[in-house]
């Protein structure tokens, strides 16, 4: 769902949006796995109410996952959760860092299928598990390191 923000300037967004998700299902091996995300696309405005509201933290982010809940008994696909994207600071994060808008919103998306999928970067530890997914994730899609310019 489109909510707010200029997200015209990527081409196919939806199917953009789809492969990157199905690519991180891949590389945390739930590929064969069926199930369905809901994806807002919206504004910092937008996001920086849901971050306040679901967060405690007043101020807008790139990327939200909020996790659904296991329906013992559901039929059809499983519901992982539902994922928000800003478009002022998906664009502002790409022009900063010098990544092209598309990889950037495929690397957001990957990112917030992952958490729906339980993995998180809180820790260290963690954090390193799930950025090698990441990477190996955007890879599938011919899409270079995103961590590798931060490292150095």
């Amino acid at each position: 769902m489109i909510e707010g923000g200029d997200w015209a300037r990527l081409d196919d967004v939806e199917a953009l949006a789809q492969r990157a998700a199905e690519a991180a299902a891949a590389v945390a091996d739930e590929a064969d796995e069926d199930f369905e995300i809901s994806v807002l696309l919206t504004d910092d405005a937008a996001i920086r109410e849901l971050n306040r509201t679901w967060r405690g933290k007043d101020k807008p982010t790139n990327v939200l996952s909020f996790p659904a809940p296991e329906q013992p008994g559901a039929t059809g696909p499983r519901h992982l959760g539902d994922i928000a994207l800003a478009y002022e600071t998906l664009v502002r994060e790409s022009e900063d860092e010098s990544k092209d808008l598309s990889h950037h919103f495929a690397h957001l998306i990957v990112h917030g299928v992952l958490h729906l999928l339980g993995y998180d970067h809180e820790v260290e530890a963690e954090a390193e598990i799930m950025e090698a997914l990441e990477v190996k994730a955007l890879a599938t899609l011919g899409i270079a390191d995103p961590y590798r310019d931060m490292a150095a």
